[in-house]
């Protein structure tokens, strides 16, 4: 299968709001890679713009720089594929030179719409639509397999190119063979929101600290540990004091779920310190010893060869507590409102994000939000100005989308950007937004529409860190709209200074 074949399916899904033509254009593809004897799996992975190599080494730096593009396209699915795993495989002395060098010869091979593809796919900036609603769905029809049973396989295989290779080539069947895998990380479940603990707290539930750090699946399997981020990304070399911590347990095979954290006294350290751990190169020893990580698990989901995701979320809590007493999360069970909103004040008070409320009852939902677990967190809110807009992507092709926030810096007296943001808009928003950007239009660049900074936008967000990317030093986690504020003129929006006091 060529290259611009799964190039041309990725404009056509970009190039529609439709989700069943979406639906159907991943799945004639994966259709005809299995009928022309290509990597279902790689094709799978491509249209999801996912690399199955995940990391190759190869950044927006080295891909700068670009050689002269091909007249012809001649390059394959598995030409690619094999020269990204040989790019991926080098390591040690001479390796950057030789990265540069495979690179280039790749490169040089393609044309230009091939270059600008593959250079979005390895940077991770693939902006076409293919959800993973779309391409589960697209699996399911390809291969005329109930979607719920590719969802189900997978939750548990964690991606969906190797799910979509054997939901092709064996049906029903073999996605039913699909199991978890002690060393192979499966999809985290997630939380759904709630704007307070009493609209949460319906019946008896467990309450857990929401700890800011980072999310680790642990798999242990005779002794040997292997950690994994809510990523799928194994981090195990760089985080050998939680190694060590799992080693000690008193299991023999396990998959547990938790959450490691820096602490200080007690108390939690900013999450861009936790965070660190996981994006050094430096020496994991020293960062140890440096910025040690506090290890808590919240759910066990394998025990000695026993499956545990669809057992009840009480039964796998009863496991935790006997095979880690001394990392399960804070945790509270009750049915009383005041009991749980005194828990959530707790954990607020000792530095923590909040709570999440958890049904005893439920399985483990792989890689889904639910009312299984519904997470709860104070709401920070500013008022910011609209320094520029970008052009969306998808089904947001046609409307300006991700807006970038300033704020008032009184030293200077001048706008400053905070960062970007294209969450929280409904389809009403984005049309009116899309009108009302255009209106107030300075100049463009490339895919940006600059304004004149008039328009204030109230934005609720989860947490202040640094950030060296934007002016101000400081960024916005999880910034989200939650209004426009035609009632607030730009004199009024909130100050750097204001902000930087919220870190």
């Amino acid at each position: 299968m060529q290259l611009e074949s799964v190039i041309r399916t990725s404009q056509a899904v970009a190039a529609t709001r439709s989700r069943n033509e979406k639906v159907a254009a991943v799945a004639a593809a994966l259709t005809a890679a299995a009928d022309s004897g290509a990597s279902v799996e790689v094709v799978a992975d491509y249209l999801a713009g996912v690399l199955p190599q995940r990391r190759i080494g190869v950044s927006w730096r080295g891909l700068a720089s670009l050689p002269p593009a091909a007249t012809d396209s001649t390059l394959s699915v598995a030409d690619v594929d094999a020269a990204l795993s040989s790019i991926g495989a080098l390591s040690g002395s001479g390796s950057t030179a030789g990265r540069a060098t495979a690179v280039t010869q790749l490169f040089s091979r393609a044309t230009e719409p091939e270059q600008q593809w593959l250079r979005a796919l390895i940077t991770g900036e693939m902006r076409q639509g293919a959800s993973d609603g779309v391409l589960l769905k697209a699996i399911a029809q390809a291969a005329a397999v109930p979607e719920e049973a590719v969802r189900r396989g997978v939750m548990l295989a964690g991606f969906a190119g190797p799910v979509a290779r054997i939901a092709l080539g064996g049906g029903e069947p073999a996605l039913l063979e699909v199991r978890l895998e002690v060393g192979r990380p499966l999809r985290p479940m997630l939380a759904a929101s709630a704007p307070d603990v009493a609209a949460a707290v319906t019946g008896p539930v467990a309450l857990d600290s929401k700890l800011d750090g980072i999310r680790i699946q642990a798999h242990v399997a005779s002794g040997s540990v292997r950690l994994f981020t809510r990523t799928l990304e194994d981090v195990t070399d760089r985080l050998p004091e939680v190694v060590a911590a799992v080693r000690a347990l008193p299991v023999r095979e396990a998959v547990l779920d938790g959450e490691v954290i820096a602490e200080t006294d007690g108390r939690p350290a900013p999450f861009q310190v936790t965070g660190s751990r996981t994006m050094s190169s430096a020496d994991p020893d020293r960062m140890a010893a440096e910025i040690p990580l506090s290890t808590y698990f919240f759910d066990l989901l394998h025990l000695d060869g026993r499956d545990l995701v669809d057992a009840p979320a009480h039964e796998r809590w009863t496991h935790l507590e006997q095979v880690a007493p001394a990392h399960v999360v804070p945790r509270v069970l009750t049915d009383s409102v005041p009991e749980a909103e005194a828990f959530f004040a707790e954990r607020l008070a000792a530095g923590h994000e909040g709570v999440v409320v958890k049904d005893p009852a439920a399985p483990y939902a792989a890689g889904r939000r639910g009312a299984g677990w519904v997470k709860v967190k104070p709401r920070h809110t500013l008022d910011l100005v609209v320094l520029a807009v970008e052009w969306g992507s998808g089904r947001r092709r046609g409307l300006l989308s991700n807006i970038h926030l300033g704020a008032h810096d009184a030293a200077t007296g001048e706008l400053v950007m905070l960062g970007k943001t294209f969450k929280g808009m409904t389809d009403q928003m984005l049309a009116w937004q899309t009108e009302r950007f255009l209106e107030l239009e300075t100049h463009r660049e490339g895919h940006v529409v600059f304004v004149r900074p008039e328009q204030v936008v109230e934005i609720a967000f989860d947490g202040v860190q640094t950030s060296r990317r934007y002016p101000g030093g400081v960024a916005l986690r999880f910034a989200r709209v939650l209004r426009y504020r035609d009632d607030k003129p730009v004199a009024e929006i909130d100050t750097l200074d204001a902000v930087r006091a919220l870190g």
